[in-house]
This record gives C-alpha cells, sequence and structure tokens, in this order.
C-alpha cells in the first residue's frame, strides 16, 4: 500500500484510535483497520468457529473439544471438566435419538464445591460453546406456588426471554440452578407443616426438571395477569446443572464411612479426611435432600477450592481474564498497568484467605486500582504513562504523584 493512501488515513474507521495510539494501521480501498480490531475480529472468528455445534442440528458433540473449550475459561477442575463434558455430550445424543427400540434417561448434572470455584462459569461456557440459550437462577428464590417468592416456573420464563421467545431454542437450552444446597430440608423427617424454603420446593422442581410441559406468559407478560397470553415449553430436553457448596457434607461421607466397619460390634475410626468421589446418594438425602431430587441429578462430580497459583492464573492468563480487562480500561486512557509478580502473589493470597474462590479477584483489584482509575484523566495531565502495581500499591493503594 503506497504511503500516499496510508496517509489520507489518521484513525481505524471501526474503533477511532489514531495511527498514533496503535501498532499498525492496515488501509484498504475507502477503509482503515488498526492491528487491535483484527484481533478482536480474529478472536471472534474463533469463537464462532468453537461454538458452531448447535444441538438441533448436530448431535455428534465431542467431549473432548468441549473440554478443551472449557480449558480456555476455567481453571483447574479436570474431574470436572471431563465429567461435565461426557454428561453434556449424552444429553444432546439423547435429544436426538431416532431409534425407537432405545430410549435414553434424562441425566440431570449436579456440581458440589465451595464458592468461587467455578461452578457458574462452567455450566455458563458450556452454553456459549453448544450456542443454546442459558440461564441462571438462585434456588433460595424460588417458593411453592402460592407462597411469596419465584414459583418453579420462573425459570422457564427467564431461558425464554434469553432465548428471545424462541420455544424451540429454548426447549433445548440449559437453566443452572445455583445454591441448590440451601433448600436441602431442615432434618431427616418428613415435617407435618410446610417447608417452603426446602423440601417443598424440592418437591416443585421435580417434574420440571424431569420433564414436563409448563405454561409461561410469552416475553414482557405477567403471570399474575389472568388476561396474559401464555405459551407452552416442554422442559424433557431442557438441561438443568444444578451447583451448590454443600458445606459440611464431607462430614456426612466421612461419618457413613466409619459406620460402615465388617464384623459383629466393629468400631471404625479413620482420620483421612473425606472425599467427593466418594460421595453417594444417601449421603445427599442425609444432608436433607429428598431421593426424588436426588434422583434426577444422576451425575454429580466435585469441585475443589482453588489455591493461589490457580488464582494467580485466573488473573493472568485464562482468555478475558481480570488483568488483560483492565489493563485495556487503562490503556484507552493512555496509560500502561503492569503487575509486579510479587504483587499478582499477594493479591491471591488475600483471595485465597477470603474463602470465596475467583470471586473475591475482581473486588480486590477494584479496591487497589480505584485511586488509580479516578486518576487516569489526571495522569494524562501530569504525562504519566505508566502505572506498576506493587506489593506496597497492594497494601496500601494510592495514586501516584507526579
Amino acid at each position: 500500500m503506497s504511503d500516499d493512501l496510508s496517509n489520507q488515513y489518521e484513525n481505524c474507521n471501526f474503533c477511532n484510535k489514531s495511527k498514533n495510539d496503535v501498532k499498525k494501521l492496515i488501509v484498504g480501498d475507502n477503509v482503515a483497520i488498526c492491528n487491535e480490531c483484527v484481533d478482536l475480529c480474529g478472536e471472534l472468528l474463533i469463537q464462532l468457529t468453537n461454538s458452531t455445534i448447535n444441538p438441533k442440528e448436530d448431535n455428534d458433540i465431542n467431549p473432548s473439544e468441549l473440554k478443551d473449550f472449557l480449558d480456555k475459561y476455567v481453571v483447574g477442575q479436570e474431574n470436572a471438566k471431563i465429567t461435565l463434558s461426557v454428561a453434556v455430550a449424552n444429553h444432546y445424543k439423547r435429544i436426538n435419538n431416532t431409534n425407537p427400540d432405545i430410549e435414553l434417561d434424562k441425566a440431570n448434572v449436579l456440581l458440589l464445591g465451595p464458592t468461587g470455584c467455578g461452578k457458574t462459569l462452567l455450566a455458563k461456557t458450556v452454553a456459549r460453546y453448544l450456542d443454546v440459550p442459558f440461564t441462571v437462577a438462585d434456588a433460595t428464590s424460588i417458593t411453592e406456588a402460592g407462597y411469596v417468592g419465584d414459583d418453579v416456573e420462573t425459570l422457564i420464563s427467564r431461558l425464554l426471554g434469553s432465548a428471545n421467545g424462541d420455544v424451540e431454542r429454548c426447549e433445548k437450552g440449559i437453566i443452572f440452578l445455583d445454591e441448590v444446597d440451601k433448600i436441602a430440608r431442615k432434618s431427616e423427617n418428613t415435617s407435618i407443616t410446610r417447608d417452603v424454603s426446602g423440601e417443598g420446593v424440592q418437591q416443585a422442581l421435580l417434574k420440571m426438571v424431569e420433564g414436563t410441559v409448563c405454561r409461561v406468559p410469552v416475553a414482557g407478560a405477567s403471570r399474575k395477569n389472568p388476561q396474559s397470553e401464555m405459551i407452552e415449553v416442554d422442559t424433557k430436553n431442557i438441561l438443568f446443572i444444578a451447583g451448590g457448596a454443600f458445606v459440611g457434607i464431607n462430614d456426612v461421607i466421612k461419618r457413613r464411612a466409619e459406620g460402615s466397619g465388617i464384623g459383629f460390634g466393629v468400631d471404625v475410626k479413620t482420620n483421612k479426611a473425606a472425599d467427593l468421589k466418594d460421595l453417594e446418594p444417601d449421603d445427599l438425602v442425609k444432608y436433607g435432600m429428598i431421593p426424588e431430587f436426588v434422583g434426577r441429578f444422576p451425575t454429580w462430580v466435585g469441585l475443589t477450592e482453588l489455591t493461589e497459583d490457580q488464582l494467580i492464573f485466573v488473573l493472568t492468563e485464562i482468555r478475558n481474564s481480570l488483568v488483560a480487562q483492565y489493563t485495556y480500561l487503562f490503556k484507552t486512557d493512555g496509560v500502561a498497568l503492569t503487575f509486579s509478580d510479587a504483587a499478582l502473589q499477594e493479591i491471591a493470597s488475600t483471595a485465597s484467605k477470603r474463602k470465596t474462590g475467583a470471586r473475591s479477584l475482581q473486588a480486590e483489584l477494584e479496591r487497589i486500582l480505584m485511586p488509580h482509575m479516578f486518576s487516569l484523566k489526571e495522569y494524562a495531565k501530569q504525562k504519566i504513562t505508566e502505572v506498576e502495581i506493587t506489593t506496597e500499591l497492594v497494601k496500601y493503594p494510592t495514586k501516584i504523584a507526579a
């Protein structure tokens, strides 16, 4: 391309950045695009390529390829990624099964693990890969019909909204039911009184999770308005992924293991920590989940708490990492943002102590970077072009003096 043609363009036609603010401005016939926009287009094409599997048209989902896609966004949790990938592939094989002699049972998935270990992200990333409607629902907000709160049909209304009102797409979507451990009944004994926050909600979810036809209002209409137009949505092909911390489930597993000695009068005690790999259906029932609900989630897997090294990886290496996001925000104001290795270690250590996993990382970065983000325009006037976050700035966040 000639210099004369290049000199006709000072800015990218897509992001409007000056050619002085980018590495390269590529000029064509009546258009100019910067290297950053080219990179962004490349990422979008990769995402489109990786999300071309539409279960309505293709039932040949490769669990290995799905797991590779999950690796880009979720740190660690190898067993969970493998289990979920296989479960999802089998689910859509079931949807597209045309053999009249074989009826494949529905297998929803239960994810157990501490806060911030990646349960929600796993479900959301699976939906992105498959390009299917997705919604997240907090199980604690659901009540039985007739009580104040969301009823179970609200889940389908939200999924239908995610599908832009397309019933066919909605019927092959994914619902992530979060905090499901919080609807465990309060004791093993069935209560005579109604338990609107526990067993009753589990009972209300049974038919929907297994497969039933729900009547929900069209987009924008209210369920409480008797004049609202209603449409029918069949839930038999909707994949339900439930997640919860299940605090104390390890103690349930350990007590069951200690009580399973061989021989008359055997009293077995062990100092070995219980492992979620040893989880059995009866453990979930002992915890407070009713047997019918447990039966609707035949596939379950435990996730582990993220280590400090894994938290650093979340900060810096995964696709769309937090450091990359904040670096971009600073760059828009002409300031380069960097972190020392010691600072990243300090951030990860602080987040780890809070016991909320990856969720605390963004809050920690907001706390550290807030004085700088507030002063970015001032930095530009003072010709400050770089901010390096050190351990000192992690412990005592303050803006940089000119």
